[in-house]
């Protein structure tokens, strides 16, 4: 249940909830850009991220199958490959919003990027991450870094705190150096 709801109690009034700090399973706090629960791509199944990856660095990303930038899937699985092991994750969320170029259905961006990329990084539920979204992960990462996804591939640095490192330009491979630098400074 979300904090600060108001809740109504079998018609004896309101039952207010304080705003507490959300709870991971492990008895700790969750940072806030993880206090959210995602369905992966394709899938019926609910990820709690902060369950998931809470004490990991986190590279969330907003992805398009039919972008210029589309080839950074590669460079996203290779980093994700390359430091996974060392407690690196990168989360990728498909969004239609930029050029109307992620259009299919959940499935078929599944089978693109299972067959053309080969990708093994968790991908999630197409998700809106534009200005004015509705989406509050997104809401709470642009609000925390000053600025939404202005095209497709823009990535959110998460550091093993949950806290924003940067936000990285679409145009920014994610390969290259200023970012693995940045990644292996956090690990």
């Amino acid at each position: 249940m979300k904090t600060g709801m108001l809740l109504p109690l079998f018609g004896l009034g309101l039952l207010l909830f304080s705003a507490n700090p959300a709870v991971a399973a492990d008895g700790q706090s969750c940072p806030e850009t993880l206090n959210f629960k995602k369905e992966k791509l394709a899938d019926d199944n609910i990820v709690d991220l902060c369950q998931e990856y809470k004490g990991k660095v986190v590279m969330v990303v907003n992805t398009a199958s039919f972008c210029g930038f589309t080839p950074q899937y590669k460079s996203l699985e290779s980093i994700y490959s390359k430091y996974k092991d060392s407690g690196f994750v990168v989360l990728g969320f498909p969004s239609n919003d930029f050029g109307k170029q992620e259009p299919g259905d959940e499935a078929k961006i599944k089978e693109f990027c299972d067959r053309t990329y080969k990708v093994k990084f968790p991908m999630f539920e197409k998700t809106a991450v534009a200005k004015g979204t509705d989406d509050a992960m997104y809401k709470k990462l642009a609000s925390i870094a000053g600025e939404y996804p202005s095209w497709n591939f823009h990535k959110y640095l998460l550091d093993r705190d949950g806290k924003l490192v940067s936000s990285i330009s679409s145009r920014v491979d994610p390969a290259t150096r200023s970012v693995t630098d940045q990644i292996e400074s956090l690990l």
